[in-house]
């Protein structure tokens, strides 16, 4: 179970790999260890998934091998 976090002073930050088109962004919040927090860039007040670090780790790996 993921204990609820406060984001609400939470630092965003747009992923590198957004378009830049205002489509297809996504935000991630560092400064939850063992946690990473990611939100839709389009609804910054809209829900907000709590990945575990080892699960976005081998995300952003997928993404990175699939963009070579």
């Amino acid at each position: 179970m993921i204990p609820a976090l406060d984001l609400s002073a939470s630092t965003w930050r747009k992923s590198s790999y957004s378009d830049g088109g205002g489509t297809n962004c996504i935000e991630v919040a560092d400064g939850f260890p063992g946690l990473m927090p990611v939100r839709d860039s389009k609804i910054p007040n809209g829900p907000t998934l709590i990945v575990a670090a080892p699960a976005w780790t081998a995300f952003v790996d997928g993404v990175r091998t699939e963009a070579l």
